[in-house]
């Protein structure tokens, strides 16, 4: 027996009828619906186990008889759900960076207002101990700006590039009827 090696980026996603791929809560046209949240984890899911420079595929497989109107806008929606995906994970990265850039400024002004009152009090016995709290303190309130521009930013980065290339993946809508 021949194994069929496996095809380079493929996600194949298989469905009874096209109305499980959508969210049917959403009141927006056809093609502007929110995918269902179970469907959009199991693309991500699946997207997540390629390689990122693997080219993306996304085989739709219906059990239904080939409707070739349901098909285009199937293939639309994801394309449409998954690139506006991406532009709202790239605001909100810039939202981030634009919240790390103001705790930065807060951090500063706040470390050297530390500073400046830990000079303001005399080197003696137990004020060496507020002295160095105030140190303390002042470097401590500048952790969040650090944290966003060091460890925060990179997997929103990375989440977003992924929807963009679902986003822009060939979808291939197939009817098993």
């Amino acid at each position: 027996m021949t194994e069929i090696p496996a095809v380079s980026g493929l996600i194949e996603l298989r469905l009874s009828n096209v109305g499980q791929l959508f969210n049917t809560m959403d009141p927006s046209p056809f093609h502007e619906r929110d995918l269902d949240h179970d469907a959009e984890e199991f693309i991500l899911s699946w997207a997540r186990e390629h390689e990122r420079d693997s080219e993306l595929r996304l085989r739709v497989v219906l059990k239904q008889p080939a409707d070739e109107e349901a098909a285009g806008q199937v293939r639309e929606s994801i394309r449409h759900y998954f690139e506006y995906r991406a532009r709202m994970a790239r605001r909100e990265l810039r939202d981030l960076f634009r919240e790390g850039r103001t705790a930065l400024a807060i951090g500063v002004l706040f470390l050297a207002a530390t500073l400046v009152l830990r000079g303001l009090i005399p080197a003696s016995g137990w004020t060496e101990f507020v002295r160095e709290g105030l140190t303390i303190c002042g470097w401590v309130g500048l952790w969040k700006p650090i944290d966003i521009h060091l460890y925060r930013w990179w997997p929103l980065k990375t989440h977003g590039d992924l929807l963009a290339r679902i986003g822009r993946c060939q979808v291939e809508v197939v009817f098993e009827p």
